[in-house]
């Protein structure tokens, strides 16, 4: 049963941009070029008949093209224990509004989703239980805290379904979807 989310794919240009990010902090899995997205939607593991419908469910989403930029960097923990290294997307009323609709035919489709504050982000690092980072996550922090890349143009998003490899998570895009006006 595949991992399913929806997300924006982030563009070679910005993808340099977040690569040249990665160094610094001990412990810290980097994440390759190719895994770099925005998440719109996190469905997890789905059935075949609920994947069919919330694949072709996202096609009715219709909207515009918008612009995206990253501004500063983030880190996402468990207490004191860091989760993960990510560069934040500036507030973006388009992008609100599409991951609402992605979230909402998600839900019409039967798929439950977690109820949290939607934190648009590309993730830079994941930290394993018991990380050592000490001094460095801090330094990496004040380094990027005014990281700038983009803007870029979101002119699609698409259905990626994620399986475990020897390195960590390989995604594959599914289905991708338009946005054309």
């Amino acid at each position: 049963m595949p991992r399913l989310f929806v997300a924006l794919p982030v563009p070679d240009e910005i993808a340099d941009s977040l690569m040249a990010l990665q160094s610094g902090v001990p412990d810290a899995r980097w994440q390759p070029p190719e895994n770099f997205h925005v998440t719109l939607c996190f469905a997890g593991e789905v059935q075949g008949g609920a994947m069919r419908d919330f694949e072709e469910e996202l096609s009715d989403i219709a909207g515009p093209r918008f612009a995206l930029t990253l501004a500063g960097v983030e880190q996402f923990s468990s207490g004191r224990q860091p989760r993960a290294l990510v560069a934040t997307v500036e507030k973006s009323e388009r992008l609100d509004w599409l991951q609402q609709k992605v979230t909402t035919v998600a839900r019409n489709c039967g798929i439950e989703i977690e109820r949290r504050k939607y934190r648009p982000h590309v993730t830079l690092a994941r930290f394993a239980n018991g990380a050592e980072t000490g001094h460095h996550l801090a330094q990496f922090m004040a380094s990027y805290a005014t990281f700038k890349a983009g803007p870029w143009i979101a002119d699609h998003f698409a259905l990626y379904s994620s399986r475990q490899g020897r390195n960590g998570s390989i995604y594959t895009e599914e289905a991708a979807y338009g946005l054309t006006f």
